[in-house]
């Protein structure tokens, strides 16, 4: 059987760049991979036809020779088309799952950190700005992040030629692995920076100022990109979440951007009416009560919430009153309440009426 022409079996002309036949590789392999078509002998093949076409054409020496003399190329053609290259199976297919890469550095992103700020309610329902201190780990000022004692500088590793990994012939198989000698970085640190010690960066405690926006509520999460620690060699740093803990008030419950507050008053106030003193977010304000108040009534004071974080729309103050029940009666009180039930009967209790006659009729 005849071999079909590298380019033809990639799918690209004879002009394609580097890029084009890595992501025409890419998309072939994923597309015939055996693992896919179990025990289909034609797309296995198929799959071997892929690889050994780009085994050739990714190498510019080899593209070279089979674009000026085709299969019979010379020697060294057939060692990359006669098998796999797992560096590039591994590296492309499998990498693309994984997140991993064909190359492996000491380059890392810095890691992200979590802090949990304590805020009063106020302070989550108006908003506040708060300075915070975060230890962390940043970029070493004596060498720049690159680990070496100043005055000198990483220098690229003999062993794997500054590529961090190192590759070798095993039978039909042309395998890499991250070089030993150093640690897949592609260079070696001789003098050690003494600050680091050839970290590239060290622990810090680093002040940041945080915005707390109006309307915060307990669990929620700010996020302060970069202010997490530096990463290791020129790698990006990683954020800072500050989660929100709003402390409970004393006097004010809070729902959603609502919040409820309790008034008691007295029994004479709830039948009369009158008028209150009633506190707020911003300081007491009135409030009047109309006579005939029953105890759980509540009474809106619209725009005196807390503000929603995502509109800044200020949500209602709702006033519950609660009835209070004297305990303590004196002689003269108890008599005059005493006189107050005889001369009032059924009709300025018409709650209590309504109630014993749904009671009598389903009982009697």
């Amino acid at each position: 059987m005849s071999k079909r022409d590298y380019y033809e079996v990639l799918g690209v002309d004879r002009n394609a760049s580097d890029s084009d036949l890595k992501r025409a590789y890419r998309r072939m392999a994923h597309e015939y991979h055996p693992d896919k078509h179990k025990g289909e002998k034609e797309v296995e093949e198929r799959f071997k036809e892929i690889n050994e076409a780009y085994g050739v054409l990714k190498d510019p020496g080899k593209r070279a020779q089979y674009d000026r003399f085709g299969f019979m190329g010379g020697p060294g053609m057939g060692d990359s088309a006669s098998g796999f290259d797992f560096q590039d199976i591994f590296g492309d297919i499998f990498g693309d799952f994984f997140g991993g890469g064909g190359r492996t550095s000491r380059a890392q992103r810095g890691a992200d950190l979590a802090y949990e700020l304590e805020v009063t309610f106020e302070e989550a329902a108006f908003g506040t700005e708060k300075e915070i201190n975060i230890p962390r780990m940043t970029v070493c000022e004596t060498c720049g992040g690159n680990g070496a004692q100043r005055g000198t500088s990483p220098t690229s590793c003999s062993t794997c030629g500054g590529r961090g990994q190192v590759r070798f012939q095993q039978g039909l198989f042309s395998v890499s692995r991250p070089c030993s000698a150093c640690r897949g970085a592609g260079t070696i640190i001789k003098d050690p920076c003494s600050d680091c010690r050839g970290e590239g960066r060290k622990r810090v405690h680093h002040v940041v100022k945080v915005k707390v926006p109006p309307g915060v509520e307990t669990g929620m999460r700010l996020r302060l990109t970069g202010e997490g620690e530096s990463g290791v060699y020129g790698a990006p740093p990683g954020d800072l979440y500050v989660v929100i803990g709003a402390k409970p008030h004393p006097i004010f419950q809070r729902q959603n951007d609502d919040i409820l507050c309790e008034v008691p008053i007295s029994f004479t106030q709830a039948a009369l009416g009158t008028e209150l003193e009633v506190p707020t977010l911003e300081g007491k304000k009135s409030l009047k009560i109309p006579a005939g108040t029953q105890s759980g009534a509540i009474f809106r004071m619209k725009g005196r919430g807390v503000a929603s974080v995502h509109t800044g729309r200020r949500g209602d103050q709702n006033v519950m009153v609660k009835v209070e029940t004297p305990t303590k009666l004196s002689a003269e009180q108890r008599e005059l309440f005493e006189e107050f039930a005889r001369i009032s009967g059924d009709e300025v209790t018409p709650l209590r009426k309504s109630f014993f006659d749904k009671v009598k009729e389903v009982f009697e």
